[in-house]
């Protein structure tokens, strides 16, 4: 920082906390679907990181089809990929929580160590289909480039589009959740199952759309990973320990909880690589949370419900 004007750092310190909202974008979107899945059903999925892959990697493949055989839809190929890895996610997920989740339920080693082998099942069908090395999506023209309110300070038009994108999806969310019928059904099934049951709610039914919808969100991360990053076979599980992290941290069954953590987490890790070493940051930020996680066991936000 020597020779550096106090604007300069200013503004180097504002650009750190933008590529800190681009990360926190996208570990939200991840954070999200597993905050879905692990609060209503209290499956710990371990191969959530590899349905980010699958949205990513959907992506690169619309990125090349449509420049190899419609170059006219280029400019609009991103918009459908997210699209797209929505429903490739979704349907994959619903498969998986019908061939193999819903026989684990109230077993949660098992259904760890069952989700863990998927991950690596998924890892090896990527690296044998896509080749172990990184790809990277080619970009729509209006995603390329940058914002500069004023000298010295450039914020990349992709990442604001990834925090347009992931405003719009967690609202959607939320919506879902707090205003629509199906989302009373979920947390309903959250909060007292045996009585959503008793009361004609097809539990097993809103489980697998559960799960489902929490890897389609995880697909929408990965279309979204895209644009700040190259895509490969183990992309996804980069992510996983993080999201974890902001699950546990902000409370499992709290969106508000998982958007506060999922921001200072992003915040405090871009913030400090600044001025130090990545390990070193991810060190520091992981023992913060453990520090506070021992006085705040259960997060920062939690869902209270009648016994």
């Amino acid at each position: 920082m020597d020779g550096m004007s106090f604007s300069e750092f200013g503004s180097v310190l504002i650009m750190q906390g933008f590529n800190g909202l681009s990360y926190f974008s996208v570990l939200l979107l991840m954070a999200l679907g597993l905050a879905i899945i692990f609060g209503q059903m209290g499956v710990i999925n371990m191969a959530h990181g590899e349905f980010l892959t699958i949205g990513a990697y959907t992506t690169y493949l619309l990125s090349v089809l449509s420049s190899t055989y419609a170059p006219w839809f280029e400019s609009y190929y991103f918009i459908a990929a997210i699209i797209v890895g929505f429903g490739v996610a979704f349907v994959i997920g619903y498969l998986v929580e019908w061939l193999m989740i819903r026989h684990l339920y109230k077993r949660p080693l098992d259904s760890l160590l069952a989700t863990w082998g998927l991950s690596l099942i998924m890892q090896q069908t990527f690296r044998s289909t896509f080749g172990p090395k990184e790809v990277s999506a080619t970009l729509p023209a209006w995603l390329m480039g940058s914002y500069s309110p004023k000298e010295g300070l450039d914020i990349p038009l992709n990442g604001l589009f990834v925090m347009a994108l992931t405003l719009a999806l967690t609202s959607a969310v939320a919506a879902i959740m707090f205003y629509s019928r199906w989302g009373l059904r979920v947390r309903a099934t959250t909060q007292n199952r045996a009585m959503a049951g008793a009361v004609g709610i097809d539990t097993a039914k809103i489980d697998r759309l559960t799960f489902a919808l929490g890897c389609g969100i995880a697909g929408v991360a990965g279309a979204a990973f895209t644009t700040i990053g190259s895509t490969g076979p183990t992309s996804g599980s980069l992510y996983i320990v993080d999201t974890f992290l902001v699950v546990v941290f902000g409370g499992a069954q709290s969106l508000l909880g998982t958007i506060a953590s999922a921001f200072s987490i992003a915040q405090t890790n871009s913030t400090l690589e600044f001025f130090m070493t990545g390990s070193i940051a991810k060190v520091i930020t992981l023992a913060t949370i453990i520090g506070i996680l021992l006085l705040r066991p259960e997060g920062l936000f939690r869902l209270r419900v009648r016994k």
